[in-house]
């Protein structure tokens, strides 16, 4: 699976002190959701970009009972990502694939205050690190807003004419197996548009929850799916 990850600390719990960090993987195999997000210092600069927003939540869960070969494959099962990340995953389907490259459309649907869908195409390319561990990068080669979504004057809104909900978006994920499970991280990072002042009330709650909520939601559902393709 191409190059590998070979540092220690492969998951960002483990970068915690120890108390925090064992605290934090009993919460983890309690079921919960481990969730922060990554300021600018962490990620190595001031990541300012004129006139937008950038986004940048980490988190993980635990999947008990399953193999990494199970994870991996619910992951790469993009034709019914639409079931599994319903609804935020409207429609999803594999353009192109080659060994661990995938070229994959997707058409994400959030509603917080006003319902905005996106079309998507994600280049994806995954890595095997050691036979337990994993991670993959995706890029959003082309995002675009579409307006009146699901009707007959459904059109997608040409780049500099859309509200700017989501501009630019990159997503890795980690998974290792052990503690007789699969430990999963996401992290997203996404850039918006600024909000003005004019707009904070409309698209503020959109531009400024969704990320976190977004990251919350999809390793739940990666755990619940995984889970139910196990127990088929």
């Amino acid at each position: 699976m191409g190059k590998s990850l070979t540092q220690a600390d492969f998951f960002w719990v483990d970068e915690l002190a120890k108390q925090e960090k064992e605290a934090a993987y009993e919460r983890l195999k309690g079921g919960k959701v481990e969730l922060r997000r990554v300021n600018p210092q962490e990620a190595g600069g001031s990541r300012t970009i004129p006139g937008g927003m950038i986004h940048d939540w980490q988190g993980m869960v635990f999947i008990p009972g399953v193999k990494l070969n199970e994870a991996l494959g619910l992951l790469q099962d993009y034709d019914h990502h639409a079931t599994y990340y319903a609804p935020d995953v409207e429609r999803a389907k594999i353009e192109a694939h080659d060994g661990d490259h995938f070229r994959v459309f997707m058409r994400f649907r959030r509603k917080k205050i006003v319902t905005v869908v996106l079309d998507t195409e994600q280049d994806i390319t995954y890595y095997r690190d050691s036979p337990t561990r994993a991670h993959s990068r995706s890029s959003a080669i082309r995002i675009a807003e579409v307006e009146n979504a699901g009707t007959a004057q459904e059109k997608e809104k040409a780049p500099g004419e859309d509200n700017g909900f989501m501009w630019r978006l990159e997503t890795w994920w980690r998974l290792e197996e052990r503690d007789g499970g699969v430990y999963v991280q996401n992290e997203a990072v996404s850039l918006t548009r600024d909000i003005p002042a004019v707009l904070a009330w409309l698209i503020g709650p959109y531009v400024t929850s969704i990320p976190k909520e977004s990251v919350e939601f999809t390793l739940e559902a990666t755990r619940r799916g995984v889970l139910g393709r196990k127990g088929r």
